[in-house]
């Protein structure tokens, strides 16, 4: 949602514009900016690569940039609350742009559960998935942004929170509200589907030309080059994947549902919830059992969080530890950035699918 905080921000003379000064919260929203303004400027990024958007506290220079920025650009509070608050407070004089809240973007429904069901036609249902947003998501650069999604058809609410997971549930609720996390409905993780960030592409370069209508139409062209290129990328990933559908996979927080929906992967688990709570000992004991009993192909750690809970959850076992970012951490920030974070992701779940 493109929400002015100062509406008389942008109204001088195309003429007179200047390239505004952009900024944006984590890497994967970096590069797609930069992807869009290509040689007329460089967004700044508030959250460093290795820092969880969860719970980072800015630096002295990571303020001044909000606090000089022309127009903001970031997932949204449901990732960054703590982004939010200091949005807020120092950025009165920018444009925000909340990519959560856009009308374009597919949401999927939260979950709570140390263990996930899955629909055996997933795979299939990946396809469709990316078929349909596609049509749905694919823009003309007139931006009349009418593309309003049943977020019905994307909520997986397949999935049975009742039962004899009521204990271990409570368990996460109170260790939730001991860290003083509140996760939404709905999963903030919207980054790591292909077809948001395609879409996505189109509003950053609405708001961009909004700003600076003197180069509106390189911001146009530039977005859809980078829309082939995240197409290209989706293809080749889909067939990394395709023989990776019939394992089984442990992650360290949920944080991987959009991709696992995008590609019809078979998540079993997550060590954490989707907002990064700490969980708990009953959490870890069912993750524990349930890698034993179906023979869990791999878990995956991640560089921002304690290892120590991947040795809880593997103990005693043979299952394969191996290293998954959703912020890509490793990866040359800039416009080849989200291209380069689809293929990173499938690339190391495929080779572990198949050592």
């Amino acid at each position: 949602m493109l929400k002015p905080l100062l509406p008389a921000l942008f109204l001088a003379s195309p003429l007179c514009a200047e390239v505004p000064k952009v900024v944006t919260d984590i890497a994967p929203v970096q590069g797609l900016v930069a992807s869009v303004m290509g040689d007329l400027g460089t967004p700044e990024l508030l959250v460093p690569q290795g820092a969880s958007p969860h719970d980072h506290a800015l630096s002295p220079s990571e303020a001044r940039n909000l606090q000089d920025a022309d127009l903001v650009v970031w997932i949204g509070a449901e990732l960054s609350p703590g982004i939010g608050r200091k949005i807020d407070a120092i950025a009165g004089s920018a444009t925000e742009l909340a990519l959560f809240d856009a009308e374009v973007t597919a949401h999927l429904a939260t979950r709570d559960e140390a263990l996930f069901e899955h629909d055996h036609d997933h795979a299939n249902d990946g396809n469709a998935h990316e078929e349909h947003a596609h049509e749905d998501h694919d823009h003309d650069h007139d931006h009349d942004h009418d593309h309003d999604h049943d977020h019905d058809d994307h909520d997986h609410d397949d999935h049975d929170h009742e039962g004899d997971s009521d204990a271990h549930h409570d368990d996460d609720d109170h260790a939730a509200a001991a860290h003083g996390h509140d996760h939404g409905p709905e999963d903030p993780h919207v980054w790591l589907s292909p077809a948001n960030a395609r879409a996505w592409l189109g509003v950053i370069a609405h708001a961009l030309a909004e700003a600076d209508r003197e180069n509106a139409g390189a911001y146009r062209a530039n977005a859809e080059a980078a829309q082939a290129e995240i197409d290209a990328a989706v293809t080749t990933a889909r067939a990394q994947l395709d023989a990776a559908r019939d394992s089984r996979f442990v992650v360290f927080h949920d944080a991987y549902q959009y991709f696992e929906d995008t590609f019809g992967l078979n998540v079993l688990g997550a060590i954490q919830l989707s907002d990064a709570t700490a969980p708990s000992p009953a959490r870890l004991s069912e993750l524990r059992d349930a890698i034993a009993e179906t023979g869990a192909t791999c878990v995956f750690a991640e560089p921002q969080f304690d290892s120590r809970l991947i040795d809880a959850v593997t103990e005693g076992t043979e299952v394969k530890v191996a290293e998954l970012d959703p912020l890509g951490m490793a990866l040359e920030p800039g416009a080849g950035f989200y291209p380069a974070l689809i293929g990173d992701l499938a690339t190391r779940i495929s080779d572990c699918a198949a050592d």
